[in-house]
């Protein structure tokens, strides 16, 4: 079935610029996705249970003001320029040392204060989905060149949502975009995602410091640790860690993660171009903030499943690279891919 594409203005911001909301639907009962044109917000994602009842997965907001007010948690934002942290909000490029604004204590995290999730995208209907431009001018946030960003949200005909990032710049530059949409498989407000089972095609993962950069040494094996999601296993808690993905970089994406909730029958397959996946259960969720369910949400309401390349890859030469020149194309795929299992025999 043909995705149907709609469009409304979800709000106004300050400064008078208005943000549309952008909907996504693959037909009745199916999957349905809302994306914001302020930080490229995945505000809502309805996937149906086993019973073929429709949630809302996504966790976030009923309005504006609330993203706006609440954007440091990055609740279904993309992240830019760089996702993850970049140690001492600095890195060397070309014999030159490029300070960035840094907003992790010394550290820069996901572009810096305004990055990528607190501006307004120009959008347009593509097929199956919605576009999103902007160009990041040079200098913003410390990075260098002007880069010209294009990211694509569209449905599939069998109903899954594609994230394709592609962008170009002017000047060498680095450059590592994902989504940070925080997903509870049994609905967003309906309690701990600690019971979802996981499994991760990854052996390897980067151990890290106190402050969430990488270790000198790493990555390390999964083995005889509780990082090893090999086989499926229930998450729990208490990480904010990229998983070294089997394979490495991708030309296509290929399946890398699955998560299953017992309680929905509702399953998710991840699929990626990236070498790496930052598992982040949201711990720092304190009940402070109420979701669009009217729900507080506390610790390990959700997870963040975030294809990328690794944290402080441009202070780490022995990590995958993340430099973009001019003439090159950066392009990163990612694909969510919703189904059901059926209830095991004898369970009510």
């Amino acid at each position: 079935m043909k995705t149907q594409v709609s469009r409304e203005i979800f709000g106004v911001l300050d400064d008078g610029t208005p943000v549309e909301r952008w909907t996504l639907e693959s037909g009745p009962g199916g999957l349905r996705v809302r994306v914001l044109t302020y930080g490229g917000i995945v505000q809502s994602l309805e996937a149906p249970d086993r019973d073929g009842t429709r949630g809302q997965l996504a966790l976030g907001f009923a309005d504006l003001a609330s993203y706006v007010a609440h954007g440091g948690s990055h609740f279904g934002a993309l992240v830019g320029r760089y996702a993850n942290r970049i140690a001492g909000a600095s890195f060397p490029l070309d014999g030159r040392t490029h300070r960035l604004t840094a907003n992790d204590g010394r550290h820069s995290l996901h572009g810096g204060p305004r990055s990528f999730s607190r501006v307004v995208w120009g959008a347009r209907e593509t097929d199956g989905g919605v576009e999103l431009h902007r160009v990041s001018p040079d200098g913003e946030e410390g990075f260098p060149g002007a880069l010209d960003v294009r990211v694509t949200y569209t449905l599939s005909p069998d109903g899954a949502l594609h994230l394709v990032s592609r962008a170009r710049t002017d000047a060498p530059t680095v450059v590592n975009l994902t989504n940070h949409t925080y997903l509870h498989l049994g609905g967003a407000g309906s309690g701990s995602v600690t019971g979802h089972e996981l499994r991760l095609a990854a052996s390897r993962y980067t151990p890290v410091d106190d402050t969430g950069i990488p270790l000198p040494g790493a990555p390390a094996d999964v083995a005889g640790t509780r990082f090893d999601f090999r086989t499926a296993r229930a998450v729990g808690g208490g990480y904010d860690h990229n998983f070294v993905l089997d394979g490495g970089v991708a030309q296509a994406p290929r399946t890398v993660a699955e998560l299953y909730d017992p309680r929905s029958g509702r399953v998710l397959e991840l699929a990626t171009t990236e070498p790496g996946l930052q598992l982040y259960t949201a711990d720092h969720l304190d009940g402070s903030l109420t979701g669009s369910s009217g729900v507080p949400y506390g610790p390990r309401a959700g997870l963040a499943l975030e294809t990328q390349h690794f944290p402080d890859s441009p202070n780490r030469p022995d990590f995958p690279g993340t430099v973009l020149r001019p003439g090159e194309h950066y392009c990163s795929q990612t694909v969510y891919r919703f189904s059901v299992r059926p209830r095991a025999a004898g369970n009510p």
